[in-house]
């Protein structure tokens, strides 16, 4: 079968240096990092190479320039998502900090001891363990939201605890293991109706589909660079500005300050009091730049080329009775998880590493969703814009022939 499409997948595949460096490889674990563009690249190098110096803080003007390279970034990036002020972009290492940055800094403000918070099977542990860190040691309570019989999302079940009234409900936007898409707006708009802060754990969700933070209404959304084409280290907190004021400060010292003595100390305004310390200036810079570069990308495109593949491939291992799938070919942002039926997920994608399929295998930091689906564990195939048919059918002869060895007939 060949995939009639309109967006071009050659010529954006280009833009990524990877792929010419390493011909033979067919990368799929794109939910745990993207390859890079050079455009990208280049910002990391022209700043180093040329502009390199402190920001916020130099009394010469490369610190003047460095400065204004970081702060047009983060207009780039609220931009990107539709923030309404480039103030409301805090930048963090990474999703994972951003989320702990929420749990720490809500705790005494927001949150006290008897509220509750409500999270969802589906997520990640960096959106679990930041809440059970600061949460539970203060009795907060967590509750969570169940799975149907089908590993969707019960939504039923999500209104029914709403009206125990939690003060935070956090939720991914794109589960990082099944690649369900959960209907986030309608989500926001029943938390907010009870007085909930919402929070959105983006880092799926951020290549998915564009994001405007604004008419999602959400309080916070959280995303990592490295999952959008961008580097490593760097990651976006964006919340309303009343809700990024709640915050106490996770990380205290230089930059976060307008005044300190031993007695007392004044934190500086938004973003500032949440950026404590040199941040990763390069790293932001190339955020930015990659961002800016992504928006001006065919994005509905991109889109429909990965659900495109998605059906693709999904149809070609459902036809395999050997398999179990696990996530399914509907509202899935372009992931395939599966296991082979009575084998280890890690001995399936051993045998694929040895004919340079990459993939990931094991419980993706998501323990209690795979406990709940009784599951040790899956293979996960997940695709990007930058992913062919070509490579995909790759794939999955890969998996016929691993199936061939583990079962023979």
């Amino acid at each position: 079968m060949t995939l009639a499409v309109a967006f071009n997948v050659e010529t954006f595949r280009q833009q990524f240096p990877f792929f010419q460096a390493n011909p033979n490889w067919v990368y799929l674990d794109n939910a745990a990092t993207s390859h890079k563009p050079q455009i990208m690249l280049d910002s990391l190098q022209h700043f180093y190479a040329s502009a390199n110096s402190n920001i916020h803080r130099g009394a010469h003007s490369l610190g003047d320039q460095a400065t204004q390279l970081y702060e047009q970034a983060r207009q780039h990036v609220a931009d990107f998502i539709g923030a309404e002020q480039a103030e409301q972009i805090i930048f963090t290492s990474g999703t994972t900090a951003a989320l702990n940055q929420l749990a720490f800094g809500l705790m005494g403000t927001v949150l006290q001891p008897g509220d509750r918070i409500l999270l969802t099977t589906l997520e990640h542990h960096a959106n679990i363990v930041p809440w059970q860190l600061h949460c539970q040691s203060k009795g907060v309570v967590l509750d969570v939201v169940p799975l149907t019989v089908d590993h969707q999302l019960d939504m039923a079940a999500f209104s029914r605890l709403l009206q125990h009234q939690p003060k935070v409900v956090s939720f991914c936007h794109v589960s990082n293991v099944l690649g369900q898409v959960l209907p986030v707006a309608d989500m926001v708009q029943q938390a907010q109706a009870v007085g909930a802060l919402t929070v959105i754990d983006g880092a799926q969700g951020i290549l998915h589909d564009t994001i405007d933070v604004q008419q999602l209404n959400t309080d916070f959304y959280v995303f990592s660079g490295h999952k959008i084409y961008g580097p490593t280290g760097v990651g976006v907190l964006y919340g309303k500005t009343k809700a990024l004021e709640c915050l106490t400060p996770l990380l205290g010292g230089g930059e976060m300050i307008q005044h300190v003595s031993f007695d007392h100390t004044r934190y500086h305004q938004l973003p500032f009091r949440l950026e404590a310390g040199t941040s990763a200036i390069a790293e932001v810079i190339a955020l930015g730049t990659t961002l800016h570069w992504l928006a001006k990308q065919d994005r509905t495109g991109m889109r429909q080329h990965k659900q495109q593949l998605l059906q693709h491939g999904w149809q070609q291992l459902e036809a395999m009775p050997q398999l179990e799938l696990l996530s399914s070919a509907t509202n899935n942002a372009g992931i395939i998880t599966f296991n082979v039926r009575g084998e280890h997920p890690t001995d399936v994608a051993t045998l694929l590493n040895e004919q340079k399929i990459a993939v990931r295998a094991g419980q993706h930091c998501a323990m209690p969703l795979f406990a709940n689906i009784h599951h040790p564990g899956a293979v996960r195939l997940s695709l990007a814009a930058y992913t062919t048919q070509a490579e995909v059918d790759a794939a999955i002869n890969a998996i016929r022939m691993a199936v061939e060895l583990l079962c023979p007939s």
